[in-house]
């Protein structure tokens, strides 16, 4: 007797439609459109979709079709939000909106000299792109700012400690000057060197959404990240659940980690965003969090005291045992994830370098 066994087919993931669906919960359930963080959330998700090129039907930018009809209004009356109104609009144009209403406005924002109101570099560097985006400005690369912006970048001993606004200054540098890999820029050992200082901080730290940024700049950058760092960020990718429901819409849900490791999953592996997203009030909840290991590594350290020392090769058997299971799991991938890892731990372990103190 022959038994027949049928294999049913893995449900088609319908990328497109999951992409318009987001878009869809953003505009118009997770939050209304006078709340600043509307701008943010759906700036983010829209440059995320252009800049990994996932594709989009043709009727899924309608839902913005009313805030883009009325944009320069809002823009005038809001021009402390200009980049939002900058980013989305140009956004929306290049994904396909009928409309040119991006270069009006990065002209009319250049000659309000809206950028001359920005304190940080970085921020400076985001307008100027914007603008560069319609000829309204020089590319963000150019000129002193491009220099002030490389040398924050070459500071390598910045990035080997954990320093959140550092970290994401750094990858949105790369950003930036790159157009978010639209256009090839020389860096050097010492910039690709602080990427990956980053890179092993964000895994110890088990920070998906830093990993997958660092992840990001360095391919815009032609370099290759490491499969452990990109299979971390799709793992995490994976557990992330877009759910509908009165569940808490806070900076704390993991929206943004969800839109950024499904942007390096699109750019890298043409894969992320497979999750259905249903209908309504959107909230993203991740589910299988592994532990940071930067804190118990940090503390190891800090208890060894003046035993403590930059080599990696004498410390690691001291590290390694006062670990638990899963920190020592992390830190030993981290130590696999670079070529760099002991160079990195020589400005991690804080070991060196002595304070003249004065008296009198």
């Amino acid at each position: 007797m022959t038994n027949i066994v049928t294999f049913r087919p893995a449900p088609r993931v319908d990328r497109t439609q999951n992409a318009a669906q987001l878009l869809a919960g953003l505009a118009q359930g997770r939050r209304t459109a006078d709340d600043v963080f509307w701008l943010k959330e759906n700036a983010e998700a829209l440059n995320a979709i252009n800049a990994s090129g996932v594709a989009l039907p043709p009727e899924a930018l309608g839902v913005y079709a009313e805030f883009y009809d009325g944009i320069e209004e809002k823009v005038r009356f809001y021009p402390q939000y200009y980049r939002f109104f900058l980013s989305l609009c140009l956004d929306l144009e290049d994904l396909g909106m009928s409309g040119n209403k991006g270069r009006g406005l990065c002209r009319w924002a250049a000659a309000a000299g809206l950028a001359d109101a920005e304190l940080s570099d970085l921020q400076r560097a985001e307008a100027r792109l914007l603008l560069a985006r319609r000829n309204a400005a020089d590319a963000p690369g150019e000129g002193a700012l491009g220099d002030r912006l490389r040398q924050f970048m070459r500071r390598g001993d910045t990035f080997a400690l954990p320093n959140r606004k550092a970290a994401y200054e750094l990858t949105h540098i790369v950003f930036y000057l790159t157009d978010f890999g639209r256009n090839q820029i020389a860096l050097g050992e010492e910039e690709v060197t602080s990427l990956e200082y980053t890179g092993v901080i964000a895994f110890l730290d088990q920070n998906y959404d830093l990993l997958a940024e660092v992840c990001l700049a360095l391919s815009y950058i032609g370099q290759t990240p490491s499969p452990i760092w990109t299979q971390a960020v799709a793992t995490a990718h994976g557990h992330i659940v877009p759910c509908i429901g009165e569940g808490a819409v806070t900076a704390k849900d993991a929206y943004h980690t969800y839109l950024v490791t499904g942007w390096m999953q699109a750019t890298l592996s043409n894969s992320g965003f497979e999750a259905d997203v249903p209908a309504g009030k959107l909230h993203f909840a991740a589910h299988g969090q592994a532990p940071s290991a930067l804190r118990p590594l940090s503390e190891c350290l800090a208890d060894l005291g003046v035993l403590r020392s930059g080599d990696w090769d004498g410390m690691r058997g001291r590290v390694i045992p006062y670990l638990g299971a899963q920190s020592r799991n992390i830190l030993q991938q981290a130590e696999a994830s670079t070529d760099k890892f002991d160079r990195f731990f020589r400005g991690f372990a804080r070991a060196s370098g002595t304070f003249e103190t004065r008296t009198g």
